[in-house]
């Protein structure tokens, strides 16, 4: 199969598909890999790694997508590469389609197979492809938190750990996942008062083992919510349902209660957002204020930290990548049912159920697309 990886073109993008780790495992595997001329630099990556790698240096994107049977990104397509998807290309990326119609009406016009990153499943529940970059994003979210916290960027002026006889940042994280559990542990660690929101009651009582000592954790219904967040000087959220777009959490109405200066960090972003005022931002500019209450909603967050990013991300999408490549995409789903939930567009139709809800498009079950 001919394995094609073009440059991350959304801004302040650093990260890359395929490591040269990556392209030389599959080059080992038989397959040609096509890399878009400087496509890792970003991460710290030369087209001199990628050739000793064995892959083939392509100059332009539009070459690249011309010629590979797969595609391979870290984020989304954007408008211009969506041009370039054609029926029956496989297109393996993060999608995250649930808030975004015009990203899935142009891959459905595209007529590609678009296997999602973040909606693959394993056998204890988890979303492998998913895990790696909201264990990064979590542990990001204090650090950004307490940079829009200072009182030059709009904050309040806390410190996160306080000083001796000065109580520290009090910390909300709503959502007791992967994301707010590493986010709370690194918010504890700066030495913050950190308190976790969860519905899970089986993940409450995970949390209060392990982390017992280190944090708080509380039943998050909404008024439990609504009061904590009134005292908080930093929430973030850290809500996800697998595919869909995130619940409305904290409301418009909320902030006038906030702290004035208080820093909302909304990790759920890339599923359209789970406090009512959030909207994309991006690295260059990803602070901005709303009723005196300072938002930080970075689209893609672990694209700042992109060579521990695309490392990471390269661990868990490498084996999946390789199926995909050796066996074709439809022996290796009939293979995997978990990499099959990762299905979410093939030949025009709509195969994630959450999505087609979100969007109130028609969904095929993707078993059924196995068969087309």
């Amino acid at each position: 199969m001919k394995i094609g990886c073009p440059t991350e073109i959304k801004p302040q993008e650093f990260r890359v598909g395929m490591t040269p780790d990556a392209a030389r495992e599959a080059v080992n595997h038989g397959h040609e890999v096509l890399i878009q001329s400087g496509a890792g630099i970003g991460a710290g990556f030369t087209d001199e790694d990628y050739v000793a790698a064995g892959a083939k240096m392509i100059g332009t994107a539009e070459e690249v997508f011309a010629q590979a049977d797969m595609i391979v990104k870290v984020k989304e397509p954007q408008a211009v590469e969506r041009k370039m998807l054609r029926e029956g290309q496989l297109l393996f990326t993060y999608l995250h389609l649930a808030p975004d119609p015009e990203q899935t009406v142009d891959l459905l016009k595209s007529g590609c197979t678009a296997i999602a990153y973040e909606t693959v499943t394993d056998d204890r529940g988890g979303l492998p492809l998913l895990a790696p970059m909201s264990e990064v994003a979590g542990r990001l979210a204090p650090q950004v938190g307490a940079y829009t916290l200072q009182k030059a960027n709009g904050g309040r002026g806390v410190l996160m750990g306080g000083v001796p006889g000065v109580a520290p940042a009090k910390v909300v994280v709503i959502g007791g996942g992967v994301v707010g559990t590493h986010a709370a542990k690194i918010a504890a660690g700066m030495g913050a008062d950190v308190t976790v929101l969860d519905r899970s009651l089986p993940r409450l009582r995970y949390l209060d083992d392990v982390y017992g000592g280190t944090f708080k954790n509380q039943y998050s219904t909404a008024g439990a919510t609504a009061d904590l967040v009134r005292e908080a000087d930093m929430v973030i959220g850290a809500v996800l349902i697998p595919g869909a777009a995130a619940p409305k959490l904290v409301s418009r109405a909320q902030l006038s209660e906030m702290k004035p200066g208080a820093v909302l960090v909304d990790v759920a972003i890339d599923q359209g957002g789970c406090f009512e005022t959030s909207r994309a931002t991006t690295h260059a500019d990803p602070i901005y204020e709303v009723d005196g209450i300072m938002h930080y909603c970075v689209a893609n967050m672990p694209g700042a930290v992109a060579r521990t990013s695309t490392q990471a991300l390269g661990n868990a999408t490498l084996p999946f990548l390789l199926n995909l490549a050796n066996k074709g995409w439809k022996q290796a789903c009939e293979d995997d049912p978990h990499l099959l939930n990762g299905l979410n567009v093939h030949a025009g139709q709509l195969t994630y159920y959450a999505v087609g809800k979100a969007l109130g498009i028609d969904v095929i079950s993707p078993s059924l697309a196995l068969k087309s």
